[in-house]
C-alpha cells in the first residue's frame, strides 16, 4: 500500500463510517454553487469534533494530501471545490454544528463552524439578542464559510463585515495543531491579531472550527421604505441624510436598478411593483432601533418628506406590516434568483467609496457598450459601496456562448473602472479559484509578496486549499 493510500485509510479510521460521505452522495459537495466547476476528491469526510479535524489534518500534512475545507458550499468563486481525485480530500465542517455558549451579559456567542447561519441567528433571537450577519444563502451557509470568506451581506452598513463580528477563533493549523483563542475578550492588546490572518483567507492558512461572535440587542422596531429616487447620486445623498436624521439607525440601504427590478417582476412569483409609474432607480432603506414602532416610523417619514421636498425622492412606500416589509425585501433579495431564471449572468462584485458609486456606473456603462451587446442588472449594498454590476447576454444568446465570447473583456472593463476609482474587484465574494487572475492584476506587488510569505510560513507544504487565492507553486 502506498503512503497516500495508507493516509487515506487512516483518515477513514479517524472519522469512522459516520464521517465518510459515499461517492454517490458527494456529487453536490464536489460541484460549486454556480455550476462553474466540477470537482473531485480522494475522500469526502465530515469530522465530528475539532480533535477529529486536527487528527485528519495531521495525517494530511505528513502525507502531503491536500485539504479543501467546505461549509455550506454557497460560495461564488469555487473556493470550496477540490480538484484532485487522488491527492486531495474534501473536509466538510457540517457535523461541527453546536452553539457552545451564549453569554447574555457579555453579548457573545461561541459557535462551531458547521452551524448554519440562520440557526445562529435563531439561537441569538431566543435570548433576545441579534447576530446581525444576514446574507441571501443564510438558510444553508455555515459560519465557518462565512468566517473564511469574510462574508458581507445586508447589514454591513450598521454592523460591519464578518471580521468585525469576531472576538476569537479556534483554528486547526496546517500541521494539525489547534490554535484556540476563544476567550471572547473585547480588549486584549498582547501582540499580533492572529485571528485576522484566517478571516477571509478562504481556508488557505488553516481550518476554522469555532468562533466567538459579537451579539447585539434585538431591535424592538424596524421601519422599511421602498423609494424611487432621481438618480444614483440622489440615492447616495439620501443615505447620508438618513444616517444623520435617524442618529445612525440605518441598518440597510440597498440600490436596485429598474433593469434588475424588471427581472424580479418577470420571474419571481408574487413580486409586484409598489408604484404605478416606472422609475429607473430605487433605494430600499431600513431603520432599526430600540425605539417604538411609531417613533421609528416617524423618523423614516421625516427622511422621506425631506427627500421629496429636495427632489431626491420621486415616490415612496413605507411598509405598514411585517408582510409588507417582506414584500419590499423580496424585490431586492430575489434579484440573483431572477437572473438565474432569466438564463444567468456574469457576476461582478465590486466596491468603491460610496461617494464614487455614481461615477462608477456613469463610466462603466458607456465603456461596456463600446465592447459588445449585452444587458445589465445593477443592484447592491449602496450603504457600504458594494455593487453587483452583473452583465447578461443579449436576448437570444445563451450564457455559455456569451462567456466564451465577450464576457471576459466586459468583466475586465468593469474591474478596471472600479480599480481606477480606488475600488476592489471583490467586495464580498472573495477570490477562490475564479478570481486569481484578478488578484494578480490588481493587488500590489508588496501585498502579494506578503500574502505569499504568510502562506509559506504557515503552510510550507501547501496542503491547505491548494490553488485557491494564490496560484500553486508560490507564484501570485
Amino acid at each position: 500500500m502506498s503512503t497516500l493510500d495508507t493516509a487515506l485509510a487512516r483518515i477513514a479510521e479517524i472519522v469512522g463510517p459516520a464521517g465518510l460521505v459515499a461517492p454517490e452522495n458527494a456529487a453536490g459537495m464536489l460541484n460549486d454553487e454556480r455550476g462553474l466547476y466540477r470537482g473531485a476528491a480522494a475522500l469526502v469526510v465530515r469530522p465530528a469534533s475539532v480533535d477529529e479535524c486536527a487528527a485528519v489534518v495531521r495525517v494530511c500534512c505528513a502525507a502531503g494530501v491536500g485539504v479543501v475545507p467546505q461549509g455550506g458550499n454557497t460560495g461564488y468563486c469555487g473556493g470550496a471545490t477540490p480538484f484532485d481525485a487522488r491527492a486531495q480530500i474534501l473536509l466538510s465542517l457540517a457535523r461541527l454544528n453546536r452553539v457552545r455558549e451564549i453569554d447574555t451579559v457579555g453579548f457573545t456567542m461561541t459557535a462551531e463552524a458547521g452551524v448554519v447561519l440562520a440557526n445562529a441567528q435563531g439561537a441569538a433571537r431566543e435570548r433576545g439578542l441579534l447576530f446581525p450577519l444576514s446574507i441571501g444563502s443564510e438558510g444553508s451557509a455555515q459560519l465557518g464559510g462565512n468566517l473564511s470568506t469574510n462574508a458581507g451581506g445586508l447589514a454591513v452598513l450598521r454592523y460591519g463585515m464578518t471580521r468585525d463580528l469576531v472576538l476569537g477563533l479556534e483554528v486547526v493549523l496546517p500541521n494539525g495543531e489547534v490554535l484556540s483563542d476563544l476567550k471572547g475578550l473585547r480588549k486584549d492588546n498582547t501582540g499580533y491579531d492572529l485571528k485576522a490572518l484566517f478571516l477571509g483567507a478562504e481556508g488557505t492558512l488553516g481550518v476554522i472550527t469555532a468562533a466567538v461572535l459579537k451579539l447585539f440587542p434585538e431591535p424592538r422596531a424596524r421601519a422599511t421604505a421602498w423609494l424611487a429616487v432621481k438618480d444614483v447620486a440622489a440615492a447616495c445623498g439620501l443615505l447620508g441624510s438618513a444616517r444623520r436624521e435617524s442618529g445612525d439607525q440605518v441598518v440597510s440601504a440597498e440600490y436596485v436598478s429598474r433593469r434588475s427590478l424588471e427581472l424580479v417582476l418577470r420571474h419571481v412569483e408574487g413580486a409586484r411593483d409598489p408604484f404605478d409609474d416606472s422609475r429607473e432607480h430605487y433605494l430600499l432603506l431600513e431603520l432599526a432601533s430600540s425605539d417604538t414602532e411609531d417613533v421609528l416610523r416617524a423618523k423614516l417619514e421625516r427622511i422621506l418628506s425631506a427627500g421629496l421636498d429636495e427632489g431626491a425622492v420621486l415616490d415612496g412606500a413605507i411598509a405598514q406590516s411585517e408582510a409588507q416589509r417582506a414584500e419590499l425585501w423580496r424585490l431586492r433579495e430575489r434579484v440573483p434568483e431572477a437572473e438565474r431564471r432569466n438564463g444567468g449572468s456574469v457576476k461582478h462584485d465590486v466596491s468603491v467609496r460610496i461617494s464614487r458609486i455614481p461615477e462608477l456606473i456613469a463610466r462603466a456603462e458607456p465603456a461596456l457598450a463600446r465592447i459588445a451587446p449585452h444587458r445589465l442588472s445593477i443592484y447592491g449594498h449602496i450603504g457600504d459601496g458594494n455593487l453587483h454590476f452583473n452583465v447578461l447576454p443579449p436576448v437570444g444568446q445563451t450564457l455559455a456562448v456569451f462567456r466564451d465570447g465577450p464576457a471576459g473583456e466586459l468583466s475586465a472593463c468593469v474591474h478596471d473602472v472600479a480599480a481606477d476609482l480606488g475600488g476592489s474587484f471583490s467586495a464580498e465574494h472573495g477570490v477562490g479559484l475564479l478570481k486569481i487572475d484578478e488578484l494578480e492584476r490588481y493587488k500590489s506587488k508588496e501585498a502579494l509578496a506578503l500574502m505569499r510569505a504568510l502562506k509559506n510560513a504557515l503552510d510550507p507544504a501547501g496542503i491547505m486549499n491548494p490553488g485557491k487565492m494564490l496560484r500553486r507553486g508560490g507564484g501570485a
